[in-house]
């Protein structure tokens, strides 16, 4: 048998949770204060989207279903600077929390999925996802005549049809 004893300092330790709840406290209040896109905080992570499997459960989160298998994969090179025909594509990004700018001149893949759930009909809809690495850098939906964020257009959520 293996007994351990220590001597503890409860004065520390219940610093120690004091300040663990305060920091507790203040993340919440940012959150709430900041806000941001409600979207984009309920989303999963965009680290660590490495197989299949991984980009639709991120796509997933912002509220649509896909088909796992992407249909095309491209490789792209990012330009070295954006000019003015990227000021849109740059804002649509920065309005999720996207900032493309920090990969200028970097390799990064796009990978294009079929959405199943878009609201109104899914014929031709498609996901992208920008990645560099296992990083989610940026994204879209799109479809005939339209282009958007990845977030649920007017809140609205749809099952896939069966």
């Amino acid at each position: 048998m293996l007994i351990w004893t220590a001597k503890v300092n409860r004065r520390k330790i219940g610093l120690a949770l004091m300040g663990a709840v305060i920091l507790g406290a203040a993340a919440v209040a940012a959150t709430v204060f900041w806000g941001g896109d409600a979207q984009a905080s309920a989303s999963m992570s965009p680290k660590g989207v490495k197989t299949a499997e991984d980009r639709a459960a991120y796509l997933e989160s912002w509220g649509w279903q896909v088909e796992p298998e992407a249909v095309s994969v491209e490789e792209l090179e990012m330009p070295e600077t954006f000019g003015e025909e990227y000021s849109q594509y740059l804002e649509l990004q920065a309005a999720q929390g996207f900032d493309l700018t920090k990969y200028a001149g970097k390799r990064i893949k796009r990978y294009t999925l079929n959405v199943l759930n878009y609201p109104g009909g899914t014929e031709g809809v498609q996901a992208h996802l920008l990645l560099c690495k296992n990083t989610v850098i940026g994204g879209e939906i799109l479809g005939e005549g339209f282009l958007h964020g990845l977030s649920m257009p007017d809140g609205q959520q749809k099952e896939a049809p069966c």
